[in-house]
């Protein structure tokens, strides 16, 4: 990958009202790079994908495509005279359109010398049996699959996708996004997608940027943002965690459930500390120093065991829960020692 496909500086937008729905915010995404626009509804990122398509105007700031502007207090590309595909959550195919002249409508604004070869994206996403069928003669993950052929056939410098997979159902979304992403990825495509759903994010990101409020918290690899989150938003945003205090005791993190990990914040700092449930290993006790809980509930969960259980603590229990690989399902009332990976622990500072 070289050079800037995509390129966001200070950019921010209001709905009115004075409030930005976007607020300063910059990224850029590289030549051939998959970006994910991560966070809660409300956070601005499905903003930032209609900024960067040209359906909504800046406040401020300015937007590059290639090196050039086009988006700007006083510049104004229009949607079709950029060189971007749109996917949306709704595929919007044309009802009355044959799959082939859908894809085919997605070539008419885009130069003979850009354009990919129909047979070829036919083939590549099996759709060549069905380039004669209308759209509602398909199942829901084949008129994804034509959405992203209409959407690659004008070899866009980059594909916006605005939570493309959030109406299929869980078993075909898993492998619809799979194929999306090998064939992003073969193309060389540059991509930038809105997600709500974390493990998505995880999945098809060389980059994500966690927003919050119009603004960008944290943005790295999806290894950075998950083992070493900025703050407890990040960190919660990507799954479940139990939040009990701390402090720092000759350079650990001492909590209710002992010492988690070594730490370079000051000492005596009071600690918010957040432990993932897979961080917490149930075993024997085996000592009088060990912490230990007692089992409120345990449920399966597909291929993990979900524990509910209490935590003596000087202040009364602290409840907390457990996820273990495979099927573990102790009975209420029975004791167990815990154990903590701390590369699942992460700390701030009150």
């Amino acid at each position: 990958m070289s050079g800037q496909a995509l390129e966001f500086h200070q950019v921010s937008y209001s709905y009115g009202g004075g409030l930005n729905a976007v607020n300063q915010i910059s990224f850029s995404v590289e030549q051939g790079e998959f970006l994910c626009l991560l966070g809660p509804s409300g956070c601005g990122k499905t903003t930032c994908l209609r900024i960067a398509a040209g359906l909504n105007d800046l406040a401020q700031g300015e937007v590059r495509l290639g090196g050039k502007v086009v988006s700007s207090k006083s510049v104004r590309l229009s949607p079709e005279a950029r060189s971007v595909g749109l996917m949306f959550q709704d595929f919007a195919l044309f009802p009355h359109m044959s799959v082939l002249a859908n894809i085919r409508f997605g070539q008419t604004r885009a130069g003979a010398e850009s354009r990919p070869n129909i047979d070829e994206l036919l083939e590549r996403l099996d759709l060549r049996e069905f380039a004669a069928a209308l759209p509602h003669e398909l199942s829901g993950g084949q008129q994804q699959r034509v959405a992203l052929a209409r959407a690659l056939a004008a070899g866009p410098d980059v594909l916006l996708l605005d939570e493309p997979f959030s109406g299929l159902d869980p078993s075909l979304r898993s492998r619809v996004r799979d194929d999306t992403l090998h064939i992003i990825k073969e193309t060389g495509t540059t991509a930038l997608m809105v997600t709500h759903d974390p493990d998505e994010a995880l999945f098809m990101a060389d980059r994500l940027a966690v927003m919050r409020q119009g603004k960008i918290a944290q943005i790295g690899s999806p290894n950075d943002l998950f083992f070493h989150p900025k703050d407890a938003f990040v960190a919660q945003f990507f799954g479940e965690t139990n939040l009990i205090e701390g402090f720092v005791d000759q350079g650990w993190v001492v909590t209710d459930l002992g010492r988690l990990r070594q730490t370079k914040l000051p000492e005596k700092s009071r600690l918010e500390v957040l432990v993932r449930p897979e961080a917490i290993h149930l075993c024997q006790i085996e000592g009088p120093g060990m912490p230990v809980v007692e089992v409120e509930a345990s449920r399966q969960l597909g291929r993990q065991s979900m524990i509910h259980m209490a935590l003596a603590t000087a202040t009364g229990n602290l409840h907390l829960h457990c996820k273990m690989d495979g099927q573990f399902l102790p009975k209420a009332g029975e004791r167990f020692g815990v154990g903590i990976n701390p590369d699942l622990v992460y700390v701030f500072e009150k």
